[in-house]
């Protein structure tokens, strides 16, 4: 009786040890089984949310749209209607859209943006002038001449509607900026140290790389009111200009442009490799774009 009880006892321990691993076997099955099934779902929830959030987006785009087509007027939306979309026009197609599609009562300016293949962080591509326009701005400027007084007759005789020296100085540093640029001789640019701040901040600082700081005052004050225009490349590559007024002839329009983009092209600095021009745009003030080749 003792033995068959030991035996039996035996035989426990033996199925007890056995089952064991299979227990534990089958629980990490099941655990494996659960987490892919909770890693299928929130794979599926993720997806469920791209979905959804694409289709946000392009609701909001779609919304956005429609309330920028509401913002605009009805002239604008007639004049946009003559403009073929993602079209490449000429020059001259160009500027005769650019003056059939004003859509404001004013003479409005025209105005090109041109994208260069630049880095304007770095400083052997940065592109700043300025040139004449052969057919003028369409708009007189007040020019300022901070000169010494051997310079002043020549200043005024080529038309700058202020001359002066220390006196205008003192002027502008209580205040007084009631002009559009300002030209000086280079032995006055030591005291105009002492406005540079009110200056800089306007965009009115000579600068000897734009042709304001010099001693042929005359020249430059003629060119000046004659359609003389400072041109500089901005934080996102793109050169901003004026080249005229939709009242002006196809053909000045023309020459201007013609000049404008020749003398971008001459500008290219050495650095740059590959296409430097990557787009143009002509327009209205407040009008639509048009691209051009």
């Amino acid at each position: 009786m003792a033995e068959k009880k030991a035996t039996a006892k035996v035989e426990k321990k033996k199925t007890t040890k056995t089952e064991k691993p299979k227990i534990a076997e089958a629980e990490i099955k099941e655990d494996l089984k659960k987490a892919e099934i909770k890693a299928e779902t929130k794979k599926a929830v993720k997806k469920e949310e791209k979905t959804k959030g694409i289709a946000e987006k392009k609701d909001a785009a779609k919304n956005k749209l429609k309330n920028n087509e509401k913002k605009h007027s009805k002239k604008y939306r007639k004049a946009i209607e003559s403009i073929e979309p993602n079209k490449s026009y000429t020059s001259e197609e160009g500027i005769k859209l650019v003056k059939t599609t004003s859509v404001v009562k004013f003479d409005a300016a025209v105005e090109i943006h041109i994208r260069l293949n630049v880095d304007p962080a770095n400083a052997d591509q940065q592109v700043r002038g300025s040139m004449v326009l052969p057919s003028g701005t369409g708009k007189s400027k007040k020019v300022c001449a901070i000169v010494n007084p051997e310079k002043e007759k020549e200043a005024k005789d080529a038309g700058a509607d202020f001359v002066g020296g220390p006196e205008l100085i003192a002027k502008i540093e209580k205040g007084w900026l009631d002009f559009a640029v300002v030209v000086a001789t280079p032995d006055m640019m030591p005291q105009l140290g002492k406005i540079g701040k009110i200056l800089g901040t306007k965009g009115l600082m000579p600068n000897p790389k734009v042709g304001t700081v010099t001693n042929d005052i005359g020249k430059v004050v003629k060119d000046l009111k004659g359609g003389m225009i400072e041109y500089k490349v901005d934080k996102s590559g793109i050169v901003h200009s004026v080249i005229g007024r939709v009242s002006f002839s196809e053909v000045d329009l023309q020459r201007n442009y013609d000049e404008f983009t020749k003398t971008i092209t001459k500008v290219k600095p050495s650095g740059v490799k590959g296409t430097y021009i990557k787009s143009i745009y002509l327009t209205s003030s407040m009008g639509p774009s048009i691209k051009i080749q």
